[in-house]
This record gives C-alpha cells, sequence and structure tokens, in this order.
C-alpha cells in the first residue's frame, strides 16, 4: 500500500573504490609481454664500463675482447581467479535505482548485474596487482596471502642486498648530513650496479614528514644562489601519486613522491599503504619494468560468442596500454537457477632491469 505520501527516485550512488596504480603504473605492457605460456623466460646481457686500453704501436694486434655472457631466468605467474553468483529469484528484486512500481526486466537485469559484480572483481585483480608491484618495489620479492596468513604464492627475484639497506640511525632522530648520506649511498649503490642515474624517490608517508621536519632541511631551499631543488604544494599525478618537488643530493636530481594508496589486508581487514611509512624506494624512472600477462584457456570461450551464454560479455579484455589482460567466463547450475560469472588473469610484474631502483628503510 503507497498510502498518501509522494515520492521521488533519484539517482542511485555507487560508492566504488577506484583501484591506484602508482606502483604498477611503474611496469610497462608491451604487445609482447601478452603470452600464452605457463611461464615467462628472460635472457639477461650485463655489461661494464670498461674503457679501451691503448696499444704501444699500429703494427701491434688488437687486444681481444670476449662476447658478453648472459644470464636466463624463468618465472611462474601468480594466478588470480574470482566468481560471483546470480540467484534466479534476485532477478525479481529491485536494483539499486530502480523505479518499485516498475516490472522488472528479467534479462536486462541478468547482464547488468553480471557486469557489475565482474567490474568489481576486476578492481580486486588491479589492487592484487599493485600488491605485488609494490612488494617487487620495497624487498624485490612477492608474498600474496590468503585470509590465515598463508602464503599462497611467493617468488624471490633475488636482487642484491646493497640495493635494500636499513638506516643506521632511525629517521626519527637522524641528522640531516645522515638522512642525506642514507639516500646519497643508495644512489651510488644505483648508479655503480645499474649504470644509470636515479631520478626519482618515493617516500613514504612518516619517511617525508622526519625527512621535512629534520634541522636544516628546508633551509637547504633557500641557500642564497644555491638551486638545490624546490619543496612545492602538492600535485597529483598519475596513478595515485603526489608529486611533493625536486631536491639534490650529491650528483643527483631527484624528483619526490609521496602516495597514500591502500588495500585491505586479506588476513587483518585492515586499510593497510601499499607504500610502507617508513620505508624510501629510489629509482630510475627510464628503467625497463615489466608487466606481462599470461592467458587462462577456456574451451567454452574457443568456441567463438555462440558457446557463451551472454554474448555481451567479452571473453577477454586485453590493453597494452592499460597493463591488463583479464579473462572472463559464464557457466549455469544444472537446474538453470544460478549464474555464475568469473574474472582471471595471470598477472606478473617483473623487475628486468633490477639493479636500477633500491629501496631505504628508515627505522621507524
Amino acid at each position: 500500500m503507497s498510502g498518501n505520501t509522494t515520492l521521488r527516485m533519484i539517482s542511485a550512488y555507487y560508492q566504488e573504490a577506484s583501484p591506484t596504480a602508482f606502483f604498477s603504473g611503474m611496469f610497462r605492457g608491451s604487445p609482447e609481454n601478452f603470452h600464452n605460456s605457463e611461464e615467462v623466460e628472460l635472457d639477461i646481457e650485463r655489461s661494464e664500463e670498461d674503457v679501451s686500453v691503448v696499444v704501444t704501436d699500429l703494427s701491434t694486434g688488437y687486444r681481444m675482447n670476449s662476447a658478453d655472457l648472459y644470464t636466463n631466468k624463468s618465472f611462474k605467474p601468480p594466478i588470480h581467479k574470482e566468481a560471483i553468483a546470480l540467484n534466479a529469484f534476485d532477478l525479481i528484486k529491485r536494483m539499486p535505482g530502480q523505479n518499485p512500481f516498475e516490472s522488472p526486466d528479467f534479462r536486462a537485469n541478468i547482464i547488468a548485474r553480471m557486469f557489475s559484480g565482474m567490474r568489481k572483481v576486476e578492481r580486486k585483480i588491479r589492487r592484487s596487482m599493485e600488491w605485488q608491484s609494490s612488494q617487487v618495489m620495497q624487498t624485490g620479492t612477492v608474498t600474496l596471502t590468503d585470509i590465515n596468513g598463508t602464503s599462497l604464492y611467493t617468488l624471490d627475484y633475488q636482487p642484491k642486498a646493497a640495493h635494500f639497506p636499513t638506516a643506521g640511525t632511525s629517521w626519527a632522530s637522524a641528522t640531516l648530513a645522515q638522512k642525506i648520506s642514507d639516500l646519497t649511498s643508495l644512489c651510488d649503490v644505483i648508479r655503480g650496479n645499474g649504470l644509470v642515474d636515479p631520478d626519482e624517490i618515493d617516500i613514504g608517508a612518516t619517511a617525508w614528514e622526519n625527512l621535512i621536519q629534520t634541522t636544516g632541511f628546508l633551509e637547504r631551499f633557500n641557500a642564497i644562489r644555491a638551486d638545490l631543488g624546490t619543496i612545492t604544494a602538492m600535485d597529483r599525478r598519475g596513478g595515485g601519486g603526489t608529486f611533493r618537488g625536486v631536491i639534490e643530493l650529491g650528483n643527483y636530481k631527484l624528483d619526490v613522491y609521496t602516495y597514500n594508496g591502500s588495500y585491505k589486508d586479506p588476513q587483518t581487514g585492515t586499510s593497510t599503504p601499499f607504500l610502507d611509512p617508513g620505508k624510501v624506494v629510489v629509482r630510475s624512472s627510464m628503467a625497463r619494468m615489466d608487466a606481462t600477462f599470461g592467458a587462462i584457456p577456456n574451451i567454452g570461450a574457443l568456441l567463438g560468442a555462440s558457446g557463451r551464454l551472454i554474448p555481451e560479455m567479452p571473453s577477454r579484455m586485453s590493453s597494452a596500454d592499460a597493463r591488463m589482460d583479464l579473462f572472463t567466463n559464464i557457466w549455469m547450475s544444472g537446474d538453470g537457477e544460478q549464474l555464475f560469472g568469473g574474472v582471471g588473469a595471470r598477472p606478473l610484474m617483473v623487475p628486468t632491469a633490477i639493479d636500477t631502483y633500491g629501496c631505504l628503510d628508515t627505522q621507524l
């Protein structure tokens, strides 16, 4: 009974937590990185900064050089498969924003609910990609756990230990000279092993506050006739990062970013920052990092759209520019009263130029 009260239905509000991609955006998704294999393999050839040694006479023979050797590494991507279920009796229920006095369109509701559910699990997969990427950049390893804290996937890229140092003195009490030395030393290690100049610092929230509150830090930017960088008002950049300015350390000029992207820890359920508040990632923004994606084969999809329950739903959503390769699957219960939709992906973030970055633990 509607009574004598008048009502007006306005547009429904959907609160969606869009996944950030600050760390995963550091990995390139070229077309060659999309594959149908179980593992990803990579050949690595390294060189040194050798110089030519002179010979004493034109009649002297050439100095012989050895052919560069290379190493081969292979990695198995993690597997993500998320599903949603739609019950037939849900179709008679009003969807958000729909007029309660209009007869529901069952087919339209099926499609709308399925697309909505799949967008939700897509965001979960993208957020897990960021989680994976953040671990690679801060530790050189990956550990993906479940709700019980059990490690379901681990991968160690075996970076050099010198690229992941711990500050000798906590930045909560260290002097400016000590903090500058910590950062400069890591820059030198990256330059020596990676043969590139680092040009970016991604700094955790607490480490940033400890840095800018250090006696003498802000004065560095006010020195007469010296241009040692600039600390600016926050400028939000793509992927969730915030540009904070430029600082110069020794021979290095580095863009400074903070990042407040977070995820819900699967074990504790608490909101956890992707970038550890006490860590500082130092890297070369030009270094090669690869985002690779493995296929998830499905016989129904291979038979063509006619074999799918919802032809409007693409069996694969792939984009090198967007760094994503998703595979969908739709199936029905035997009695026809439940419809299931699955989304799968096999993303792997490979620190190809592994010597071109590092992470400092400021020991909070």
